[in-house]
C-alpha cells in the first residue's frame, strides 16, 4: 500500500457525438486519476480528507478527481451536482450529474473496477449518459428516446440469476440472503455505475442494493438513461420515485435489471421480510 499504482489510466474511448460537456468532463477525470495514480500511494489515495456534501467520507482520490471534473464543467458552461461537492451552479440550464470516481476504494487500492458516470440533466430530467471505465478507456453512451446497441440478458426470473450485489449491511442481511439463495452466481464489484453498464450490455442480469438505501442519485443516473434503452429497468426497492435532486441526503437502494419483471422480482424479495 506504500506503493503507487504503476500502470497508466488511458483516454476514454468517447463516441463522436457525445455532448461536448459529457466529453470534457469524463477526459478530465481520466487524466486526473491517472495523475493521482502516478504521484501518490494506494495510501495516500484512500485517505479520508474532508466530509463530502452527501455525508459520506471523501478520499483523497475522489478530491483530486472531483476539482478536474468542476473544473471541466465550469469550462463547458454546465452546472454539476457532484457527491463531494455537491451542487454548483455555473448559471447554465444544463446540469451534468456526475459521480466522479465511482468505486472509490478499488480506485485508491489499485483494484481496476472504477469510472466516472456522467448524466446531462435538463430541468431535471436525464437526456444523456456516459460511463466511463477508468482501466480500460472503455465506455457506454446512451441518449432518451434514442436506440442504443445494447441489449440486455432478457431474463426476467431472479431464480438462476448472474447477480451483483452491494455488501450485506446490518439491517438488510435477510433480504440479502432471499436475493443470493435464488441467484445462480452472485458477485460484488462494488462499483454500482459501472455494473449498470455491465445490465445494460447483457454481461450480468441484474444488480441490487438489498434494501441499505446506499444509493445517492449519481450512483444511479447513468443507469437510469442506459439500461432502459437497452430493455431494461431501473427502479427502487420500496417504490421510491428516483428524482434527480440536488438533496443529497436523499437515498435509494437501487435496483438495476434486464427486465422491468426481473427487477420487480428482485424488490418483492428485497421487501418480502
Amino acid at each position: 500500500m506504500s506503493t503507487p499504482i504503476p500502470w497508466p489510466v488511458p483516454e476514454p474511448e468517447l463516441p463522436a457525438d457525445v455532448h461536448p460537456a459529457l466529453a470534457a468532463v469524463a477526459r478530465a477525470a481520466h487524466r486526473a486519476y491517472g495523475e493521482a495514480r502516478r504521484r501518490h500511494t494506494r495510501a495516500e489515495l484512500g485517505t479520508e480528507t474532508a466530509m463530502g456534501a452527501d455525508g459520506t467520507p471523501t478520499m483523497l482520490v475522489d478530491r483530486l478527481v472531483e476539482d478536474a471534473v468542476a473544473e471541466a464543467a465550469r469550462a463547458a458552461g454546465a452546472n454539476l451536482l457532484s457527491e463531494e461537492a455537491g451542487f454548483l451552479d455555473n448559471g447554465s440550464a444544463v446540469t451534468l450529474v456526475v459521480d466522479p470516481v465511482d468505486g472509490s476504494a478499488n480506485a485508491a487500492a489499485g483494484v481496476p473496477l472504477s469510472c466516472i458516470a456522467a448524466v446531462v440533466s435538463v430541468d431535471g430530467t436525464a437526456t444523456e449518459a456516459l460511463t466511463c471505465w477508468f482501466d480500460t478507456g472503455r465506455s457506454w453512451h446512451a441518449v432518451a428516446g434514442r436506440p442504443t446497441p445494447y441489449r440486455t440478458s432478457g431474463r426476467t426470473r431472479l431464480d438462476g440469476a448472474a447477480l451483483n450485489v452491494l455488501r450485506p449491511r446490518p439491517a438488510g442481511r435477510d433480504a440479502w440472503h432471499r436475493l443470493t439463495d435464488r441467484a445462480a452466481r452472485i458477485r460484488i464489484l462494488s462499483t454500482t455505475c459501472l455494473e449498470g453498464a455491465l445490465v445494460a450490455e447483457g454481461s450480468i442480469d441484474a444488480f441490487a442494493d438489498a434494501g441499505g438505501d446506499v444509493h445517492r442519485i449519481m450512483d444511479l443516473a447513468a443507469a437510469m438513461v442506459t439500461v432502459p434503452a437497452a430493455g431494461g429497468a431501473v427502479i427502487d426497492a420500496f417504490g421510491r420515485p428516483l428524482e434527480i435532486d440536488p438533496d443529497l441526503t436523499r437515498r435509494w437502494s437501487g435496483i438495476i435489471a434486464a427486465t422491468p419483471r426481473l427487477a420487480e422480482e428482485i424488490a418483492a424479495a428485497v421487501t418480502a421480510g
